[in-house]
């Protein structure tokens, strides 16, 4: 079942990637890359005038999942000093452009942080825990690159990790009111927010047949349907970045059906930084659930 979605993207108009990074070594900075752009936005946060980020995957109309690397990207990431990904197969391209480039460079697998593993929900960065112990790791990661500037280094980790605090107590008071509420998803993008607001999620296994661009099984499609023709969940997460007909078939149905829909992007919107991302997120999920409702 094929998913709608834009070829892979242009990432730098007229400039190669490798050419971008090479540049940046000349004036002095670390060239970094990373394979989705919420990595390489926190990067930025925390390496600040000291490192050159590239992110590849930035294009918000394009599915992830389906990415197939360039020649261009692949100079980018051999010129790279500081690599970061994601790795239990959401973004295996990337080992493969490592294995393809050995050399002496820092590599930064987000998942091994947090102790995840193949066959473990894959949108990590949903939990902003996270993307704090990501932090952590390549603000240390920077301070060995440059000692010099590790004072800078530990001053924007410090400035990174206050900006949460917000998003944590957002979680924590919509925990409160929301803990237990049935959910369910298109596929498990929201999965990781879902679980630190304490929802209960339904519908699992449709939500891996997309994800995995498999047809779900027929009573996988008409359990969810029931759900929500019948008001047994009171929310439907759906992937605003990538979809397919099976997908946008349950989207109708709870707009119809008057269950609460809310849009959940895989990667960072143009023009956000993460903080903003996730709290707007956040206020989606709490605009359409109420605590006026019943």
């Amino acid at each position: 079942m094929p998913r709608f979605r834009l070829r892979p993207f242009g990432f730098v108009a007229g400039v190669g990637l490798a050419a971008c990074l090479a540049s940046a070594a000349e004036a002095g900075a670390l060239g970094v890359v990373a394979a989705e752009n919420f990595y390489g936005d926190v990067a930025r946060q925390i390496g600040g005038a000291a490192v050159s980020v590239t992110s590849i995957l930035e294009n918000p109309n394009q599915d992830p999942h389906l990415f197939e690397a360039s020649p261009s990207v692949a100079r980018a990431v051999a010129a790279a000093k500081i690599v970061v990904y994601s790795g239990i197969d959401y973004d295996p391209w990337m080992e493969k452009l490592l294995a393809a480039s050995p050399r002496e460079r820092s590599v930064i697998v987000v998942a091994a942080l947090i102790g995840r593993k193949t066959g473990d929900n894959p949108h990590i960065w949903y939990d902003p825990a996270t993307m704090r112990l990501f932090a952590e790791r390549f603000a240390a990661v920077l301070s060995d690159a440059d000692p010099a500037d590790k004072a800078e280094f530990a001053a924007n980790l410090a400035r990174f990790e206050g900006s949460l605090a917000p998003i944590e107590a957002k979680i924590t008071a919509l925990r409160a009111r929301l803990a237990g509420t049935p959910v369910a998803a298109t596929e498990p993008v929201f999965g990781e927010m879902f679980a630190r607001l304490g929802m209960v999620v339904r519908d699992m296994a449709f939500q891996m047949a997309v994800m995995n661009d498999t047809e779900p099984a027929a009573k996988d499609v008409a359990a969810f349907e029931n759900d929500l023709r019948q008001h047994r969940v009171r929310l439907l997460v759906y992937n605003a970045q990538a979809s397919d007909p099976a997908a946008e078939k349950m989207e109708k149905i709870a707009h119809a059906a008057g269950v609460p829909v809310v849009g959940a992007s895989e990667t960072e919107p143009p023009g956000e930084d993460y903080q903003h991302w996730m709290a707007a997120e956040l206020d989606a999920v709490d605009r359409a659930l109420p605590a006026s409702h019943p």
